[in-house]
């Protein structure tokens, strides 16, 4: 008992003296635990643009981003900001500013121009050639297999992730990674952000490959909304558990790498402190991140989503549970904003909808009221609320067990007004605040509350083409001139940055 009671006392102690040092001291690299790895992260769809060149074959954006009216500014990712041609320049970036890692994509189709078939080395001699360069500049590579470019090809075969085809394809595809990349890169990730293009994609058809049946079709010409959803991110887990056995069994042992996922989630708070708001609260999260999350701890989807979901909501079998339990050496999260969540205490929504965003019967907003949560960044979504990262990954902590956690995405944007010049563009004292509050935050849950994160990356390196905002959105560290020759421009925060990593 006097034991259980010193190492109490002393823990409180502890906590005590680091909460004092997290709210009055500067944070800087030197704060975090030794080895925490800071990076910026980016996507090749969005970076890349040589659309085709060295045989790169078509991609599901590429047909989406040339559809009118599906992109804000009628702009496509043909171009870029060209990282195809200028990642060298651009890994100098990162060295000067610091970053100990860089998160990048591999395109499917420069690899598989056709999703499946004949390898394009063209494509194979780019990302080697990438790769190279990051580590000859102290840069350690951190690649995403997937990130929403899937080939036309596939798509147009047979209607891509809804149909099981594709796990065996995708599985090709990331083991040729592991083969021609693996000696090198130690991080990987399978998938990014599978609710984001499940529900986007499938369901309310604002991303690629804009499928969707809400409002009886009013948006969409095929689809259905009720189901879609569930049966991408079914494929996408089998997918995933799939390619984590390939790697563990055939790569890990002389490799010695780690393998994850990114899932993106908000933080969600409730809208009042009624009983209804809070279940509402924590069916949000599992409509969110629990649909993704859950499988890999337990092997199987939150009781929430059975429940609402019924027969809609695809069954593991108990080989592919016991597959999916565990099928992870990390979990990367993706984090941005937080909102608040309130019951669903009519069915209108359900009747309008009838979808994924309807099955959780909750209504999620960044409003109470008409008085926002939060300071707004650009998006119309990304509210500035620091303290819900710590929120979040102390939920992961108690939830699902302490996993190892990678945040793989953080940043904030600010428009793109032609009015505004390169000079003041270029003063974004207020992406500094957002990554000071958000990085003290993630201090906090890992010192003080032992939740167990290792890593941190910044969206973005670059302004670069923000999917469905297209060049309206500027989330980058450096400007991007997208009227001049795309030449990159520091900004306020990559000064802030370096002095942050050279501090300890």
């Amino acid at each position: 008992m006097v034991q259980v009671l010193r190492t109490s006392i002393l823990f409180i102690v502890i906590v005590a003296v680091l909460g004092v040092q997290t709210c009055f001291g500067q944070i800087n690299r030197g704060s975090f635990p030794k080895g925490f790895v800071f990076g910026t992260a980016s996507s090749a769809y969005q970076y890349e643009g040589a659309v085709k060149v060295d045989g790169r074959g078509p991609t599901i954006w590429d047909k989406f981003a040339h559809s009118f009216g599906k992109v804000l500014d009628f702009s496509n990712a043909d171009v870029a900001v060209d990282q195809y041609h200028l990642y060298s320049e651009d890994v100098k970036l990162m060295k000067d500013m610091g970053m100990d890692a860089y998160r990048f994509s591999i395109a499917w189709t420069r690899l598989y121009p056709n999703g499946t078939g004949e390898l394009n080395q063209a494509g194979v001699d780019h990302y080697n050639n990438v790769i190279n360069t990051l580590l000859a500049n102290g840069i350690e590579p951190y690649v995403t297999i997937y990130h929403w470019d899937l080939p036309q090809a596939l798509d147009d075969r047979y209607n891509g992730w809804l149909s099981p085809q594709i796990i065996n394809d995708f599985a090709v595809f990331a083991e040729t990674c592991f083969l021609k990349f693996g000696d090198r890169v130690k991080h990987w990730i399978t998938f990014n952000e599978p609710h984001t293009f499940s529900v986007q994609g499938y369901d309310v058809g604002l991303q690629a490959p804009g499928r969707c049946s809400i409002l009886l079709h009013a948006f969409c010409r095929a689809g259905n909304s009720a189901t879609e959803p569930y049966i991408v991110g079914h494929n996408v887990l089998l997918a995933h558990s799939t390619v984590v056995d390939i790697y563990k069994r055939k790569y890990k042992p002389k490799q010695k790498g780690s393998i994850g996922i990114t899932l993106d989630t908000f933080w969600y708070e409730p809208a009042s402190n009624s009983t209804e708001d809070i279940q509402a609260t924590k069916r949000a999260i599992d409509f969110n991140l629990g649909w993704f999350l859950e499988p890999l701890i337990v092997g199987d989807y939150p009781s929430s989503m059975k429940t609402r979901v019924g027969n809609r909501l695809p069954k593991f079998s108990q080989a592919q549970s016991l597959a999916l339990k565990g099928a992870f050496d990390f979990i990367g999260i993706n984090h941005y904003t937080t909102w608040y969540a309130k019951n669903n205490s009519t069915n209108i929504i359900g009747l309008l909808l009838n979808d994924s965003l309807s099955d959780s019967g909750a209504m999620t907003f960044p409003f109470k009221g008409l008085k926002p949560i939060a300071d707004r960044a650009n998006s119309i979504w990304l509210y500035i609320v620091p303290h819900g990262i710590r929120s979040l990954m102390n939920y992961i902590k108690q939830t699902y067990g302490n996993p190892l956690v990678i945040i793989t995405e953080n940043g904030m944007d600010d428009g793109n007004s032609p009015f505004n010049s390169i000079q003041n563009a270029l003063k974004d004292e207020k992406r500094i605040k957002y990554h000071n509050d958000y990085l003290t935050n993630l201090l906090a849950a890992v010192k003080e509350d032992g939740c167990n994160v290792q890593g941190y990356f910044v969206w973005s390196l670059l302004d670069n083409w923000e999917w469905g905002a297209g060049f309206s959105s500027r989330f980058g560290l450096y400007y991007v001139d997208f009227n001049d020759k795309l030449e990159r421009y520091a900004k306020d925060s990559v000064k802030w940055f370096k002095n942050f990593l050279v501090s300890t």
